[in-house]
């Protein structure tokens, strides 16, 4: 076993990478192995380099190694609604992905805001950041070339771009449409509403595409859009008090939410006071199938995303990316959306 020297006194800034790989008899290399990629040392040599940097008091210090390196260990993740349970969860994936191979997550929202996604898309180039994941707003791909050309990759998470030179995870959200609506015609219903907005995202003018499809199958069957500001319970409240205000014989027999979020403002809306319009009156469909839709007062019938899954393989192709993988080439994977039914849209 290699001498060991005492533990040294003074601030943490004092004690450098090699004092802690003298102390753990080690060398400098498995030290910056075990702080970056755990999974390449041996189990004995990571307890021997923490129990050094714990006797040590060793305080990594990342603003220098940003300099050396000309990176961080950080991703970025940028989504449209963080307090949407489904971006959540696609956080989550995302997070539990990156630290398996050494790196930290920086979630952003941009709250559906094109200013507030390019202010945090120039915060993460000037922490430069190991990469990018986001969700982005529109097509245009200019920023995303720009700050790729500057060593800050970028994957697409929940769409694709027509740019093919991104990766991209997503979901089919045009099926997803089409099975929920055919879903709808197949229990009888003609008359049925779309509520969604802003139709300039692409997951909600794909799904009001897959509903467009569904309902020309059936000349009999008619789709009425009505368009929101956002994707929010708030808004879906207001798109169902205002089908709630119009005489009974001038509602939808049937209502497709282009996410849950809407899916549960129209619930609130459309069962408050004591009614029970959902499903008796008019049946709902939801998307994503976040937690809520199982455990709402009357249990909504959703399309699920696999959300945990579209963020760890985003993790994954950015990986691939940033650290040049043996015949890397951009991919763009698409998971098939799956129709959960459940008593709003009438068992």
């Amino acid at each position: 076993m290699t001498d060991r020297p005492p533990p040294r006194s003074g601030t943490p800034e004092t004690v450098s990478i090699r004092d802690v790989a003298h102390h753990a008899g080690v060398s400098v290399g498995t030290v910056s192995n075990v702080l970056n990629r755990p999974g390449k040392v041996s189990p004995g040599a990571v307890e021997r380099v923490h129990a050094a940097i714990a006797e040590l008091g060793f305080v990594r210090n990342d603003a220098a190694r940003r300099l050396r390196v000309g990176h961080s260990t950080s991703f970025g993740l940028i989504v449209l609604d963080a307090a949407n349970p489904f971006f959540t969860d696609l956080a989550r994936g995302a997070e539990d992905e990156a630290a398996e191979h050494g790196y930290a997550m920086l979630l952003a929202n941009s709250s559906e805001n094109l200013e507030r996604e390019a202010t945090y898309l120039d915060l993460f180039e000037s922490q430069r950041t190991r990469g990018v994941l986001i969700s982005p707003l529109t097509s245009d791909s200019t920023r995303l070339a720009a700050l790729r050309s500057r060593g800050i990759p970028a994957v697409i998470v929940d769409r694709q771009l027509d740019d093919a030179s991104f990766s991209s995870v997503s979901v089919d959200d045009v099926a997803g449409g089409l099975a929920a609506v055919t879903h709808l015609l197949a229990k009888g219903f003609r008359r049925i509403a779309f509520i969604g907005g802003p139709v300039g995202i692409r997951q909600v003018s794909d799904r009001l595409l897959g509903a467009r499809r569904a309902v020309s199958a059936h000349p009999d069957a008619k789709l009425e859009v009505i368009a929101t500001s956002a994707l929010s319970v708030t808004e879906g409240r207001a798109a169902g008090l205002a089908i709630r205000a119009r005489p009974a014989g001038a509602w939808p027999h049937a209502i497709f939410a282009a996410n849950d979020l809407l899916a549960v403002g129209v619930l609130q809306a459309m069962n408050m006071s004591g009614t029970s319009h959902v499903p008796n009156d008019v049946a709902l469909i939801g998307y994503d199938d976040i937690a809520f839709a199982s455990a709402a007062v009357v249990p909504l019938t959703s399309v699920r995303q696999p959300s945990e899954a579209i963020g760890r393989t985003a993790v994954g192709l950015l990986i691939d990316e940033t650290e040049g993988a043996m015949g890397f080439a951009p991919r763009q994977v698409v998971f098939q959306p799956e129709l959960v039914v459940r008593e709003s849209s009438g068992g």
